[in-house]
């Protein structure tokens, strides 16, 4: 049967494949057809009508009660369209450069250009129309015409369709010219006309070869590369990308690239009006533009209602420049940023980026709330709630003592040598033996230091990690230095990070959009609820434990005294300053249950502040702003933590061993004290760091610390006995 239907095969072989062909024709030319009555129809779109689409679908943004406007994105769009001659060379060539070098060369479409980025998109995004790139310039502005918010195959056909047309209808250089004219720069900024007259204060015509290749650089994605974001050095980035690309182009001469590539361009004050809470803005701006492009914000007319509670935003705004100004001519601190937010929700209810969002001279639309700094002392309860996870207590007694860390240096060196650390006080005092609580509530750095070591480096980093600290992605990264705000953080990661202590242990996914709804009223995107975004990420009594702490006003008198601007009477507040050593850095972290706030004051190109000052230079604004917030927010306190003794006298609050003291009759300690002195230790004598709460280690001075924390208690309890100690003496001395 097989041969029978071969051999019949052979036979007609030369027919079917006849027939084949036909058909495979007659079908081609019956979808050929349906093709080409479908591209009969579609007509290219008015491309005179931008302005008015753009507005029409204007994307608004709310604060939390949905009736203040905050910005309507395109109330004042600005464009001026030029004719191609008016328009500069430079960024006539950039833009070809970096958006489509063989611009002059194709009929409107890059089939393989479009395949790539469609692979690309896969790969990244697991759609092939979820991203960006391929397309031409004369696809970009047929894009810009259509305003169609589908990203279907359906579209991008037309648009290729459309492009090919277009070229058959327009030249080169008008549709070059479309595109400059129509190409978003930035906030309301349309085509390079504004543009130029808005960054640079000139008209088109006259941009020079760098300030065209910034230019260039912005329609790709405008809001992140944004001259008046966070994101500066990524435009100086794609600026040097676009100078490379004209010079492999040949647009420009090693020389004029060379040139074009040092240049210190100066851009104007942002160009934005009627926008309340610019830096919030903005922020939520960037969020809306990376989720869902920045085509979505012109095309699909989204309302956006924010967490903002623009009371309390307006409240900030006043007080930060108030005493932003004050700290210039006092301290040499030129701005200040604030945030605060609500520790039962995990909603952003306040972002102050600066003293002034149009203020050239301080770079006010830089936003230092999501700006990298290091967090001084304000870091420091964070290590002792891991350290209070690992068994220790806030009675636990350390040694303030002078000591080298430094494993490689000798236990009496206490000089700044090269690889040696011997951390000062803020004071330059040391007080000898003090709990963690004390040391904590009156912020000691070397009890701090030897806090960091007991509670572990990377495990300190990722309970911070996991409290909301988005910076600390590298545990090797840092020394013992951590504790002091060696690593560098946002404000507004520690303020949700904060809201974990305020919240009992609780962390809640930080929000700023309670809903998004599209054009037609359709919800896009609605915040879960507070219980949704809930996880326990620290104990609830460690929790409580440092609540108590930085709202101990008896424990934190000897650093701020008794009637401090952190005192409010019979209210919990619990605040912590930071001031780093280099005095770039003053910051104050304080809550309730009921809200968090964090302040910071500097300057944004990191110079130092007067180094007179302290942390306390952003306490008064903070002050102002927690007694007016709080008017508006129920009294709460902090439950009181659970304080069951500990087995071991050191973790009570016992510096010595209670066996080697005489008591007396009534249980109290006699007067001669010098056995107790003689007999002290620092606390690796008496717990191994890894099990606090279990057996004492059986040989201490295995521990790589042990010596150097002996040492300066030798020397402690030698000054107190009338006693010598020599420079070489062991570690194990009593």
């Amino acid at each position: 049967m097989r041969n029978t239907t071969k051999a019949w095969i052979k036979k007609h072989w030369k027919q079917l494949s006849i027939d084949g062909l036909i058909l495979m024709t007659v079908v081609g030319l019956v979808l050929s057809g349906i093709i080409f009555l479908w591209v009969s129809t579609l007509d290219i779109p008015d491309l005179s009508s931008f302005e008015q689409r753009r507005v029409l679908q204007s994307t608004k943004i709310y604060d939390r009660t949905g009736e203040i406007l905050l910005y309507d994105f395109h109330q004042d769009v600005r464009r001026t369209v030029v004719p191609f001659e008016d328009i500069s060379r430079n960024i006539k060539n950039a833009t070809v450069a970096i958006e489509d070098d063989t611009f002059y060369q194709h009929n409107g479409v890059r089939p393989l250009a479009i395949i790539r980025s469609m692979v690309t998109n896969v790969l990244s995004n697991g759609s092939p129309f979820s991203g960006g790139g391929g397309s031409t310039i004369t696809q970009q502005v047929i894009k810009n015409a259509l305003l169609d918010q589908d990203k279907t195959l359906v579209r991008k056909i037309k648009e290729a369709i459309l492009a090919i047309r277009l070229e058959q209808v327009l030249t080169k250089d008008e549709i070059l010219n479309h595109y400059l004219n129509e190409s978003p720069y930035g906030g309301t900024i349309y085509g390079v006309e504004e543009a130029s007259l808005a960054f640079f204060g000139k008209r088109a015509s006259d941009l020079d070869l760098a300030e065209a290749a910034y230019l260039s650089a912005l329609p790709q994605a405008p809001t992140y590369y944004s001259p008046y974001g966070n994101h500066m050095d990524e435009l100086e980035k794609r600026k040097n990308l676009v100078l490379e690309r004209m010079l492999q182009n040949g647009f420009i001469t090693q020389e004029e690239h060379d040139a074009a590539k040092i240049e210190e361009v100066d851009f104007g004050l942002a160009p934005i009006g009627g926008i309340r809470a610019p830096h919030f803005v903005f922020y939520i701006r960037e969020y809306l533009a990376e989720k869902y492009g920045e085509e979505s914000l012109a095309e699909r007319g989204f309302k956006v209602i924010t967490t903002l509670d623009y009371d309390l935003q307006k409240e900030a705004e006043t007080i930060v420049n108030k005493y932003a100004i004050y700290n210039q001519d006092a301290f040499n601190a030129s701005n200040a940023s604030m945030v605060a937010a609500d520790p039962k929700t995990g909603e952003l209810l306040v972002m102050v980026g600066s003293r002034n969002y149009f203020d050239k001279d301080i770079d006010g639309s830089y936003n230092v709330a999501l700006a990298d700094r290091q967090p001084g002392s304000s870091f420091k309860p964070f290590v002792y709630a891991e350290a209070f996870s690992k068994g220790f207590t806030p009675e636990t007694v350390v040694f303030d003592l002078e000591t080298q860390f430094s494993t490689s240096c000798a236990p009496d060196n206490f000089q700044p040598d090269e690889g040696c650390y011997s951390p000062e006080n803020y004071d330059n005092v040391f007080v000898g033996p003090i709990s963690l609580r004390n040391a904590l509530a009156q912020s000691r750095n070397v009890p701090a230091v030897k806090t960091l070591y007991l509670a572990g480096i990377k495990d300190s980093i990722k309970l911070a990690r996991d409290m909301g600290i988005s910076t600390l992605t590298n545990a090797n990264a840092y020394g013992l230095t951590l504790v002091l705000g060696g690593g560098e953080v946002k404000l507004l990661d520690m303020v949700n990070a904060y809201s974990v202590f305020a919240d009992e242990g609780v962390k809640h996914d930080p929000i700023s959009i309670l809903r998004i709804e599209d054009s037609r009223g359709q919800v896009l995107e609605e915040a879960d609820s507070a219980e949704e975004r809930a996880s326990t990420v620290l104990n609830r009594n460690v929790a409580l434990q440092i609540s108590d702490i930085l709202s101990d006003n008896a424990a934190r008198t000897p650093l701020y005294g008794a009637n401090s601007q952190l005192y409010f009477g019979g209210r919990d507040v619990a605040a912590k300053t930071g001031t780093t050593n280099d005095y770039r850095d003053a910051w104050i972290l304080g809550y309730t249950p009921t809200i968090v706030v964090g302040t910071w004051a500097g300057n944004n190109d990191n110079s130092s502040m007067d180094k007179k000052i302290s942390g306390l230079i952003v306490t008064p604004m903070w002050r102002d702003f927690m007694d007016y917030a709080l008017t508006k927010r129920d009294a709460e306190s902090f439950p009181e933590p659970d304080r069951t003794p500990s087995n071991k006298p050191v973790l009570n609050g016992m510096w010595f061993n209670p066996s080697s003291v005489t008591t007396n009759s009534d249980g109290t300690m006699s007067n001669d004290i010098n056995d107790a002195i003689n007999d002290a230790h620092s606390i690796l004598f008496y717990v191994n760091k890894n099990d606090p709460a279990g057996p004492e280690p059986s040989r201490p001075e295995q521990d790589s610390q042990f010596r150097l924390w002996e040492y300066p208690v030798s020397l402690w309890k030698a000054s107190l006995l009338g006693k010598t100690v020599p420079s070489s003496a062991s570690s194990t001395s009593n």
